[in-house]
């Protein structure tokens, strides 16, 4: 199955949004243990930020000298840089090059790498406010073909926990959640 990625990338961040509006308690433990409410938001928001001048071409260095410091109202910074990062998309070639901190990919590999990481926070982000935690399936379908293949990587990348053990015929969203670390069943 083709996935349309910048439809996606809007559906991730209108699934985070849905749970953004529900925090009343920004200081709430979330699935990370290390991390609350506002610490996911925070980092969330942060990752779009970085989105505008990564595929405007500038290099991370570049970039981190571009960025303005978050304000306190995080659910404002989140509509702000969420909105550029859409419009970034929107703007740039799918083949366009893109300098990372660990390597130089294609706008569609980062792309793809972003949507992934807005899917996993929502559902981090609903658990910590008891907001509803479906995500939708075909976001889930397109992030398992993300993460699947990297099933060997996820825990030694360092940025997701140990894999959960779990049934091969539980539901996708399960696996998925799983894969990265975490449980969908508690």
């Amino acid at each position: 199955m083709t996935h349309d990625w910048i439809a996606l990338q809007e559906l991730a961040h209108d699934e985070f949004t849905a749970r953004l509006d529900r925090i009343t308690e920004w200081d709430r433990a979330t699935p990370d243990a290390e991390w609350t409410v506002r610490d996911l938001v925070r980092h969330v928001v942060l990752e779009q930020q970085w989105v505008p001048p990564l595929l405007s071409g500038l290099s991370p260095l570049e970039a981190r000298r571009a960025l303005a410091p978050l304000g306190a109202d995080l659910a404002a910074e989140w509509h702000t840089y969420s909105e550029a990062a859409t419009a970034a998309w929107r703007a740039t070639p799918p083949d366009a090059p893109v300098s990372l901190s660990y390597d130089t990919v294609t706008a569609l590999d980062y792309l793809r790498e972003q949507v992934s990481e807005v899917t996993i926070h929502a559902w981090d982000l609903a658990r910590a406010t008891a907001a509803d935690d479906t995500l939708d399936g075909e976001l889930v379908e397109a992030v398992w073909t993300v993460f699947e293949p990297q099933r060997d990587t996820l825990e030694a990348s360092g940025l997701f926990a140990s894999p959960v053990p779990i049934a091969e015929d539980a539901p996708l969203q399960s696996r998925l959640l799983a894969l990265t670390g975490r449980d969908a069943r508690v």
